[in-house]
């Protein structure tokens, strides 16, 4: 089998990916709202935890995860065309651990 295909058949086994829109309506179906109220819950939600992040704070659902703020090194790496070293500056960086119930809910 030639390595592109393994990676194919691997995603495929694991399920269609969701869009933001599909989200929508799924949220919509499933909370007997209209789409447009959907849609604003949701954004609010996305904007409260993007904020939240900003002020180095953390986000905890519980049995659904936890979003936090994580520090990434400075570190040297190499242009992959030039294979010359160049310096990477330190990063925050957007992490998310999840909860027991969806780790359960997973399985």
């Amino acid at each position: 089998m030639r390595p592109g295909r393994a990676c194919r058949v691997q995603n495929a086994q694991r399920g269609k990916k969701v869009n933001k829109t599909e989200l929508i309506e799924e949220i919509a179906k499933s909370a007997d709202l209209t789409k447009a109220s959907a849609a604003r819950a949701l954004d609010a939600m996305i904007d409260a935890v993007t904020n939240t992040l900003k002020n180095n704070d953390s986000v905890t659902l519980v049995g659904f995860g936890t979003f936090t703020v994580g520090e990434r090194a400075a570190r040297t790496g190499r242009d992959p065309r030039t294979k010359e070293a160049i310096k990477i500056k330190a990063a925050k960086v957007p992490k998310f651990k999840a909860g027991k119930a969806l780790k359960d809910a997973v399985n």
